[in-house]
């Protein structure tokens, strides 16, 4: 039987909905390169895989199925996106971009098939890398229930998500990581 995993590392790990996985997440994740630097329909800067962010561990956690391709729907569905953008790697393929060693990780945890969200970033446009500048000057000037929607997904990512970006939201807007906000 197939053993699915699903990385996460940010909303998906406080808040898995109905996303069917086994119990709980783990945080010795594959290394994956993620930053601050998706500007969501509803206003947060959200953790999306990025090039040139330094490396950081992800969370995992095994899905309630041993098919892939319901896996993969069921992740499309919790996401809300379209299913290019669900990244997938399987037994005898190569790392793929951004996200480091899951052959050697996978293996060691007898993990068939590893599936994530990989929605590119985006800021004024698709595919649109905000600066760090750019996300504190954006983050700065929201108001009402925006910036608290967006306050709360940056200081509910977890701890180990330590970006590049983050560190800098953290000195200028004092959004330090929580475990939960009510």
């Amino acid at each position: 039987m197939a053993v699915i995993a699903c990385l996460g590392w940010g909303s998906l790990v406080w808040d898995s909905r109905e996303l069917p996985i086994q119990r709980k997440w783990f945080d010795d994740g594959p290394l994956v390169q993620v930053e601050f630097a998706r500007k969501s329909n509803d206003g947060r800067i959200t953790l999306v895989l990025e090039r040139s962010a330094i490396p950081v561990r992800s969370y995992w956690t095994i899905m309630d199925t041993s098919k892939i391709e319901d896996a993969k729907e069921f992740l499309k569905i919790r996401e809300g996106t379209k299913m290019e953008f669900i990244g997938i790697w399987s037994v005898g393929a190569d790392s793929p971009s951004m996200i480091l060693d899951i052959p050697e990780w996978a293996r060691a945890r007898g993990i068939s098939h590893v599936i994530w969200t990989a929605l590119p970033a985006k800021f004024i446009k698709n595919n649109d890398i905000p600066t760090e500048v750019q996300v504190i000057a954006y983050l700065s000037q929201l108001t009402g229930a925006v910036r608290d929607n967006a306050e709360r997904y940056v200081r509910l990512a977890p701890r180990q998500i330590d970006t590049v970006y983050r560190r800098r939201i953290e000195a200028e807007l004092g959004w330090t990581p929580v475990d939960s906000m009510t």
